[in-house]
């Protein structure tokens, strides 16, 4: 029986292998070139008044692109263009204030030097990422970023594979470094994340899922447990609010209390509402994160929280059915 992890004496794990300890090795040099160049490719998009144009060719493009991509959504408004199509009509999407980070292991790459007097011309500032310093690239940019390798992981030398690892590392760490200095927070990467699960975490609100209005489960402290039983059914959360006569929240009545008053044998129907809640119940403002209310309830290890304003009037409810339909777990 052949080994499944071999075929003609190749063993697929020391290549593997290899490959990673290559790569690593290639991530751990660029530590040494975090340097006044960086500094100064960091200070040059700052100062942007437009945005960052990406560019290079082949892998080193699609590298770029997802530099564009991680830049634009940490803060850094940033958008690709191919080198090639720069040259035939797309050129007209740079403009003077905006950034160009122009890529190019070797830093030579012919349809990315045939834009660059374009480039120099319209007075955009140019940013290189190079495996050559002594480049014509490296050379004309104000700030080049060096992402040459010892080796490539390819064992033939060929296929761009440590090269455009460390490129796509130091494009991280630029879109990092901006982010920081930005001030960037998670509610801002929401914002531009707004379809996915961070997106829901972060924007949802808690008025945007409470229930309201008719839909809030409340009775007076005066009303029988009877009644507020009767409440909770109605409106299905598993709980109800009970308030004053100034519509101020003094307590809440869950399935929890219920199995608690049970115990003790109470009358449902003579035993007034106010003589087994929960006063002083955990609320949560209107305006706060529909995540903090989760947090509040894993924390607190209870399924339901009313929501008042500032000054204790009761202007909502909302339990963790609503959180989980809403996309916040």
């Amino acid at each position: 029986m052949t080994d499944s992890n071999s075929s003609g004496g190749q063993d697929y794990r020391t290549s593997a292998l290899r490959a990673i300890r290559i790569e690593r090795e290639a991530i751990e040099a660029l530590e040494g070139r975090i340097n006044g160049d960086f500094t100064r490719a960091c200070e040059v998009i700052m100062a942007c008044k437009g945005r960052v144009v990406v560019t290079g060719m082949g892998k080193s493009g699609h590298i770029g692109n997802k530099i564009a991509a991680t830049l634009a959504s940490t803060g850094t408004p940033s958008f690709f263009v191919h080198p090639g199509e720069a040259s035939h009509g797309d050129m007209g999407m740079i403009t003077p204030q905006d950034v160009v980070i122009a890529i190019s292991n070797s830093g030579s790459t012919s349809e990315v030097v045939t834009i660059l007097p374009l480039i120099k011309r319209m007075g955009a500032p140019l940013i290189s990422m190079t495996g050559n310093p002594n480049s014509v690239l490296a050379k004309e940019a104000i700030a080049n970023l060096d992402v040459s390798v010892a080796i490539e992981a390819c064992p033939l030398g060929l296929a761009p594979t440590s090269s455009t690892t460390a490129t796509l590392v130091m494009g991280d760490a630029l879109a990092v470094a901006l982010l920081e200095a930005r001030g960037f927070s998670a509610e801002d990467f929401a914002f531009s994340h707004p379809g996915g699960s961070l997106g829901r975490r972060l924007l949802l609100r808690v008025s945007d899922i409470m229930h309201s209005g008719d839909a809030i489960p409340k009775v007076f402290e005066d009303v029988s447990l009877s009644t507020a039983l009767l409440e909770i059914t109605r409106k299905g959360l598993g709980m109800t609010t009970v308030v004053n006569t100034k519509g101020e929240l003094t307590g809440i009545f869950t399935d929890g209390d219920l199995r608690r008053t049970l115990d003790k044998s109470v009358d449902v129907h003579t035993t007034a509402i106010r003589d087994v809640m929960t006063r002083h119940g955990k609320t949560i403002r209107a305006d706060h994160l529909a995540a903090e209310a989760l947090n509040m309830m894993e924390e607190l290890k209870i399924n339901a929280l009313a929501v008042t304003d500032e000054n204790g009037q009761l202007t909502g409810a909302i339990n963790m059915h609503d959180l989980l339909r809403a996309g916040v777990i």
